[in-house]
């Protein structure tokens, strides 16, 4: 039932880094599209103070992130929760201190990405929390890795809905729902992580 991304045990301490730095110091975290659920179970384990919230569409990855969960000692993981970021209208979190979501952007219709950022402004309006994005994007002012270019057109092959997206599309987005970029980090093979606050 436990579903294994290989790339999570190369990234998933950088983006830690990050989180450390961005997250509140208590609360909820949402996480958005936690796939696997090993995310999720390292983020739990390393920010004890923090309770996590994963989500995801599938039923295999919820599958896979209960049976993760299941073998975790600690009490700051919550069962796994159904969300369909497409449809920010019919989330099951009313409220959260932070969220989170990786991987999710390039590997999705672009109505994800709407209704991502029309549920973050409903989701963190108490809080004033941030949304933070982790993978790889375009950037007008910065070249794009080949090995980028040839991941977007691989994607695109798959499904033609998806694809990388323009970093700036993400701004002009934030700015719909009362949000603007805070912060920028570069992260190892390529990816970056974008956060967004309420302004």
């Amino acid at each position: 039932m436990k579903q294994h991304a290989p790339a999570t045990l190369r990234n998933r301490e950088p983006i830690a880094a990050v989180l450390a730095r961005e997250l509140p110091a208590s609360g909820t975290v949402l996480e958005v599209a936690a796939g696997t659920g090993e995310h999720a179970l390292f983020f739990a384990q390393t920010f004890p103070a923090l309770a996590w919230q994963p989500t995801d569409p599938s039923p295999e990855a919820l599958a896979s992130i209960a049976a993760y969960r299941k073998d975790y000692a600690g009490h700051n993981l919550a069962a796994p929760l159904r969300l369909d970021a497409s449809a920010p209208d019919s989330w099951p979190v009313a409220a959260a201190e932070a969220m989170v979501c990786i991987n999710m952007v390039h590997i999705s219709p672009w109505e994800a990405t709407l209704g991502l950022f029309a549920g973050a402004e409903r989701v963190l309006a108490e809080s004033r929390g941030p949304l933070i994005l982790y993978g790889p994007f375009i950037e007008a002012e910065v070249e794009t890795a080949p090995s980028n270019r040839d991941f977007d057109a691989s994607l695109k092959a798959r499904n033609p809905l998806w694809g990388l997206r323009e970093a700036e599309a993400l701004d002009a987005l934030a700015s719909r729902h009362g949000m603007a970029r805070s912060a920028r980090h570069a992260m190892p093979a390529n990816n970056i992580m974008l956060v967004y606050r309420a302004v």
